[in-house]
C-alpha cells in the first residue's frame, strides 16, 4: 500500500507513522466537524499523515437497543462533508456486501470490521472498488493468518491494502496486544495499531463494553517503539456520552499531547 495514493492524504514524506482517528460514530454533523477540526489541526502542526475515522453505522452491537446509527446515507454524506471541509480522506466501516459500493461512493477506506475479516465476498466486495481496504485483524486470528486475508484483496488486482491490529482475546473479557505480531504482519502489507479497541474490555454484565482508556498512552507508546506504520485512535471531546465505545476512547483534549510524545518516540526509532 502506497501510502501517497490515497486522495488528500498529506505530509508523506514526513517519516511520520500516520494516524487514522476520529468518533467511533457518527452522531451528527456537528459534533464530526468539531472533532475533525480539532484533529486536523494537530495533524498539520505535526506533520502527521492523517485519515478522518467516523463508522456510518454501528451493526456489531452488544444490545438490541444499543445506537446503531443515525440513517446510513445521512452519516455517509457527513463523512462526504468533513472530507470536502478539511481536504482529508475518510474511513469507515462496512458489514454487509451492499456496504461496500454505497460507501464506496462518499469514503476512501473501507475497513471491514474483526469480526468480518474471514468473510470472503465481504472483502472481495471492498477490494473490487478499488478503494484503499482496512482488514482489522480478528480477536480470534493469529498475525500470520492475515496474510491470506490480504492475498483476497490483491488477488482482486488491488494493491492498496492495510492491516489494523485490534488486538487478542484473552479469556472473554479482556484483550491484549501481542507486539510480536506486528513484525509478522508488516511482511504482508502496513501495519496499524489501533489502540483504543486494544483496550476494550467486552462482555461486561451489562451488555455494556467496558475498557482502560487510562493505558492508552502506554499502549500506543509501545506500538511506535515496535515499528507499527500507523495508529488508530478513536477519541470525543465527550466520551462519557458519546453513544458508541465511550468508555475506551481518548479525550479529545487529550490528543495532542499524546501525538507529540509519539511523534518524538519515532523520530528516536529512525535515527537508531
Amino acid at each position: 500500500m502506497e501510502l501517497s495514493k490515497i486522495p488528500k492524504i498529506k505530509h508523506t514524506n514526513s517519516d511520520n507513522f500516520f494516524l487514522l482517528a476520529g468518533p467511533c460514530a457518527i452522531e451528527g454533523e456537528e459534533m464530526a466537524l468539531r472533532i475533525a477540526e480539532k484533529i486536523v489541526a494537530i495533524t498539520e502542526k505535526l506533520k502527521i499523515p492523517y485519515i478522518f475515522k467516523g463508522s456510518f453505522k454501528k451493526a456489531n452491537r452488544s444490545r438490541l437497543d444499543s445506537f446503531t446509527g443515525i440513517g446510513d446515507e445521512k452519516a455517509l454524506k457527513i463523512l462526504r462533508k468533513v472530507s470536502e471541509t478539511f481536504d482529508v480522506p475518510t474511513v469507515t466501516d462496512i458489514h454487509e456486501i451492499s456496504d461496500a459500493s454505497m460507501a464506496a461512493e462518499y469514503v476512501d477506506v473501507l475497513q471491514i470490521p474483526a469480526f468480518l475479516v474471514r468473510q470472503t465476498d465481504l472483502v472481495v466486495a471492498a477490494a473490487e472498488t478499488g478503494k484503499v481496504v482496512n482488514l482489522k485483524k480478528g480477536q480470534f486470528m493469529s498475525p500470520e493468518s492475515m496474510k491470506h486475508a490480504v492475498t483476497k484483496v490483491t488477488d482482486c488486482n488491488n494493491q492498496q491494502v492495510i492491516i489494523t491490529d485490534r488486538g487478542t482475546m484473552f479469556g472473554y473479557q479482556d484483550m491484549i496486544v501481542d507486539y510480536r505480531g506486528i513484525p509478522t504482519m508488516k511482511q504482508y502489507a502496513p501495519v496499524v495499531l489501533d489502540v483504543t479497541h486494544s483496550l476494550q474490555q467486552p462482555n461486561q454484565s451489562a451488555g455494556v463494553t467496558g475498557g482502560r482508556p487510562e493505558m492508552i498512552s502506554t499502549i500506543a507508546r509501545a506500538g511506535i517503539a515496535t515499528g507499527t506504520d500507523g495508529i488508530f485512535i478513536e477519541t470525543h471531546f465527550d466520551p462519557a456520552n458519546a453513544k458508541s465505545d465511550g468508555a475506551n476512547m481518548l479525550d479529545l483534549s487529550h490528543l495532542e499531547k499524546l501525538l507529540t510524545d509519539l511523534v518524538a518516540i519515532k523520530k528516536t526509532i529512525n535515527s537508531l
